[in-house]
């Protein structure tokens, strides 16, 4: 009787990042502190505005996700959302963050992928992050538009405090993204 042997199979596939338990973690912690801004300084500017305007400095804690772990458009799907329900607690309009993040997630990957090559990728979380944060503020101002009306006086109360928190959320994540790729031991 002849031997067989038997050759082990091997399959390579594209790794597109990945939605483990170190990137739950990592989204975990990061919306935590995510989640103290808004609970403290964006409650602040909320309380100011009369409840028309609260800013949302997750954002800057799912874009420092996406950037570590480089999940396809659909993982930042999921990152998105997750965010948007961690907002539904301090929020002043139940359920409009889900269509704003979700959409805002979903950019910052394709902005990762295309950006973090070449001499790109040192401006690319500054960048990516800007305007991850102004898409995000300008969906959610626009429906909250279509539910309250008043849309002159909505858009002069909002957009200010979207690039204001688009430019802090930028300058947050170009600071912080180095420093936690090193700490994880990551490749910037």
């Amino acid at each position: 009787m002849a031997a067989k042997t038997q050759q082990a199979r091997t399959i390579t596939t594209e790794d597109h990042g990945k939605l483990d338990v170190r990137a739950l973690v990592l989204l975990a912690v990061l919306l935590a502190a995510g989640f103290i801004l808004n609970f403290t300084v964006g409650k602040a500017i909320s309380s100011v505005s009369g409840g028309m305007i609260s800013p949302e400095f997750i954002i800057s804690a799912f874009c420092l996700t996406i950037l570590v772990i480089r999940p396809n458009v659909g993982q930042a799907l999921i990152i998105g959302l997750i965010s948007a329900a961690v907002i539904q607690i301090t929020t002043t309009a139940p359920f409009v963050d889900f269509a704003a993040e979700g959409v805002a997630a979903m950019l910052m990957s394709v902005i990762v992928a295309a950006g973090m090559k070449g001499s790109a990728k040192k401006i690319t979380p500054a960048i990516g992050t800007f305007v991850t944060t102004v898409v995000s503020g300008v969906i959610f101002m626009l429906i909250r538009i279509a539910m309250v009306g008043a849309a002159a006086q909505l858009a002069a109360a909002m957009l200010p405090v979207v690039f204001a928190t688009g430019i802090f959320n930028a300058i947050l994540v170009q600071a912080l993204y180095f420093p936690i790729c090193k700490a994880l031991k990551v490749e910037a």
